[in-house]
């Protein structure tokens, strides 16, 4: 089986349907969960994004003490850490997320659906992830950000448990990430309204699950397979481009498992969009529409490369080894998404600013 060249991406394909089914069943987005907390007081999505996160992350630390995902070949781990590509990448990414109202995951999810704004969407974003990845924006990268990478072996690499293990004197990664997943698995069920919303609740559980299953797959294949094999989980900016690269040119080398999780995503959407009825064509409205659209998708793949990630990629599968540039590029995107809402709802992309200058004052129905 594992001699099979097909057989590592149609594991991917596999659990990227299981993952595409639960995230249009439940409307799984980062960029509506930020909006919807930051602009209506809604934080059920993001709690839905967050449990994924938590789960994945004790998920597959349980599966790397256990030997049976080898995370530690991750390329999230891999040195030097891209600081200046993290910050940078992010706010990009974040920004670009924000002019087109989702990120790469969400617009495969949608394009299921039949909505041929995220097709437009992705394609943008796949060709300018291989621009940046090995086109004429990568000589932006490694002439502008790739010097201000840091080097982190000698500290013990880029995975927090292992600083904190060298910083200690032994091994507590386990413990702290059971005590991390732990705590952030209180925040999210302490909301009652969340565990009342069975679709976000499974959603965010499966995604997470689903997240740890292929760091355990890849790593079982690269451990088996007489070829070489990404030790990988999910992620969707360069996988998207390989995934174009692969419809368009004879390479001669068969998918690997990140293009069959693109693909997986993509056909259980629609499974979901038919089974629910929900299934329709959807196009730009107007040239500027389109515009926005082609921006935000430039911004995203190049911001995607530049990070090492996207909000799945970063977010879910690189948190999930505690990989220390996971808390950055998210910091980064939350802040370029901020960005991005508040120039094209307040005109203002500094909108923020103000809020957090403005006193707290208490509403006059609750003043004594």
């Amino acid at each position: 089986m594992f001699d099979s060249g097909w057989m590592l991406a149609l594991s991917g394909c596999g659990v990227g349907a299981i993952i595409g089914f639960a995230a249009r069943k439940s409307h799984f987005c980062t960029m509506a969960a930020l909006e919807r907390h930051w602009y209506a007081g809604d934080d059920r999505p993001l709690r839905s994004w967050a449990l994924a996160a938590f789960t994945a992350l004790i998920a597959t630390q349980l599966l790397a003490a256990a030997g049976v995902a080898h995370i530690d070949q991750s390329f999230y781990l891999t040195e030097p850490l891209p600081l200046a590509g993290a910050i940078i990448g992010g706010l990009m990414f974040g920004l670009g997320m924000a002019l087109v109202g989702t990120c790469g995951f969400g617009a495969l999810v949608r394009l299921g659906g039949g909505n041929l704004r995220a097709l437009v969407v992705l394609t943008g974003l796949g060709l300018a992830a291989l621009a940046a990845q090995r086109g004429v924006t990568a000589h932006v990268r490694a002439v502008l950000l790739d010097p201000w990478s840091v080097d982190l072996s000698a500290v013990g690499g880029q995975s927090a448990g292992n600083l904190l293990s060298r910083a200690i004197g032994f091994d507590v990664t386990l413990p702290m990430a059971l005590l991390t997943g732990a705590a952030g698995l209180w925040w999210v069920f302490k909301s009652a309204s969340f565990r009342a919303d069975r679709n976000r609740l499974i959603a965010g559980v499966v995604i997470g699950l689903s997240i740890a299953a292929g760091w355990a797959i890849t790593s079982l294949f690269a451990a088996q397979a007489l070829y070489p094999v990404q030790i990988e989980a999910g992620s969707f900016v360069m996988p998207v481009g390989e995934t174009i690269l692969q419809i368009i040119t004879v390479t001669g080398e068969l998918p690997d498992y990140g293009i069959g999780i693109v693909v997986g995503v993509l056909i259980g959407a629609a499974v979901s969009a038919f089974r629910s009825h929900d299934m329709r064509w959807e196009a730009c409205d107007d040239a500027r529409e389109l515009s926005r659209h082609l921006l935000g998708a430039f911004l995203m793949g190049t911001g995607g490369v530049f990070a090492l990630g996207c909000t799945i990629g970063q977010g879910v599968s690189a948190f999930s080894t505690l990989a220390i540039s996971a808390p950055l590029v998210m910091i980064s995107i939350a802040a370029g998404a901020r960005m991005g809402l508040g120039l094209l709802v307040e005109g203002n992309p500094f909108s923020f600013l103000a809020d957090w200058r403005a006193p707290k004052t208490q509403p006059e129905a609750t003043k004594r």
